[in-house]
C-alpha cells in the first residue's frame, strides 16, 4: 500500500508512455486491495478508531522499493556522508568542489537521491557543488515511517550543513516538504532560488485521494487534520505549500507540473502560482509525474533558471 503523495505510486500501473490526458487508474482492483477497502469500511462503521490508525500508519509508511540497475552508478562517484535529524541519520550525497554554492536536490515519496542521477552533470558544468539525500525511511536514511514534517525537519537539518545555498529543487512529497514546512536557509538569509516539481497544494487534499483510494468516509480527513495539529501544534492547513512556502523568503520561485500528472493534478501547481506572489508556473505535457524528473529540456531548463 501507497499514499497518493507517491511518486512511485505504481502498484496497478505499468511504465507505459503517458497519454495527453490522465488515464483512469485501477480500472480492476486486485484481491488485496478490495480486501484492505473492505477491511477498513468495516473496521470504520463500528470501531472508528482502529480504522483511522491503521489508515495512518498506511499513509506514513513508505515502501522500500527494489534498488533499479541504473541507481548505483548515479551515485557511485559521489561524496557521502550522514547527518543527524531527529528521525535518526540521512544519508547525503555530494558532487563538486566543497567552496561551491550549493544545489540541493530533494526527493518524493519513496523515490531517493540515486533518482536525480540526470541532474549531477548539468549542474556540476554549470559550477555548482551537488547535494542529495535519502529521506527519513527512504533510501540508506534510517526509520521505517516518516511525515512531513519529519520529512521537511530532515532536509532542513541538511540545508544546517551546507554553506552557501544557491537553490533547493524538490519533487513531489519533497516539494511539500520543503514549502509545508517550510525549510529555511539559516541565519535569515534569503533563498536565492527555489525550484518545485510536481507539488500537492496542501495535506488536506492529499488525504481526501487517499480517503477515497481506499473508500473511506471523508469523516477521515477531519481525522487526519486533528492529528496532524495535535501533534505539531498547527492546523493542517497551515502546512499547505502556498500558506507557508511564501515564508522561505525565495527571491525567485519557479513550479513546474505536468499537464498530464496521473499523482497530483496539474490544477493544485496553478493554485499554488495564483497564491504565491512572484511564482512562475512552467507546464510540461506527456511527462507524467516521474518521467519529469529525468527529462533533459527540463532539467535544462531549471539549470538555466537556477544561474
Amino acid at each position: 500500500m501507497t499514499n497518493t503523495y507517491s511518486p512511485a505510486h505504481s502498484l496497478f500501473m505499468t511504465d507505459a508512455p503517458l497519454p495527453a490526458a490522465p488515464k483512469i487508474r485501477y480500472p480492476s482492483p486486485p484481491p488485496g486491495l478490495r480486501w484492505l477497502r473492505w477491511q477498513l469500511r468495516v473496521q470504520w462503521a463500528i470501531m472508528p478508531a482502529l480504522a483511522f490508525r491503521q489508515a495512518w500508519g498506511l499513509f506514513v509508511t513508505p515502501r522500500r522499493l527494489a534498488l533499479k540497475a541504473w541507481e548505483g552508478p548515479a551515485l557511485a562517484d559521489a561524496r557521502r556522508r550522514t547527518v543527524a535529524a531527529s528521525t535518526g541519520t540521512v544519508a547525503v550525497y555530494e558532487w563538486g568542489p566543497a567552496a561551491a554554492p550549493a544545489v540541493l536536490l530533494v526527493h518524493g515519496w519513496e523515490h531517493r537521491a540515486s533518482f536525480w542521477g540526470a541532474w549531477v552533470a548539468p549542474l556540476l558544468a554549470a559550477g555548482y557543488r551537488v547535494v542529495a539525500l535519502d529521506g527519513p525511511a527512504h533510501g540508506e536514511s534510517s526509520g521505517r515511517q516518516v511525515t512531513l514534517t519529519d520529512f521537511g525537519g530532515a532536509v532542513q537539518a541538511v540545508v544546517n550543513t551546507l554553506g552557501a545555498v544557491r537553490a533547493i529543487v524538490a519533487h513531489s512529497f519533497g516539494a511539500a516538504s520543503v514549502a509545508g514546512l517550510p525549510v529555511r536557509l539559516p541565519a535569515g538569509a534569503a533563498l536565492p532560488r527555489l525550484v518545485l516539481i510536481s507539488a500537492p497544494v496542501g495535506p488536506r487534499v492529499v488525504a481526501e485521494r487517499f480517503a477515497d483510494f481506499l473508500h473511506l468516509p471523508q469523516g477521515v480527513v477531519a481525522r487526519f487534520a486533528a492529528h496532524i495539529e495535535q501533534n505539531t501544534g498547527r492546523p493542517a492547513d497551515s502546512f499547505a505549500a502556498a500558506a507557508s512556502g511564501p515564508s522561505i523568503g525565495a527571491e525567485k520561485v519557479l513550479v513546474l507540473h505536468d499537464e498530464a500528472d496521473e499523482i497530483i493534478p496539474f490544477a493544485e501547481s496553478r493554485q499554488i502560482v495564483a497564491a504565491w506572489p512572484g511564482a512562475v508556473l512552467h507546464a510540461t505535457r506527456g511527462l507524467g509525474h516521474n518521467r519529469i524528473l529525468r527529462d533533459a529540456g527540463v532539467v535544462q531548463s531549471v539549470v538555466r533558471f537556477i544561474v
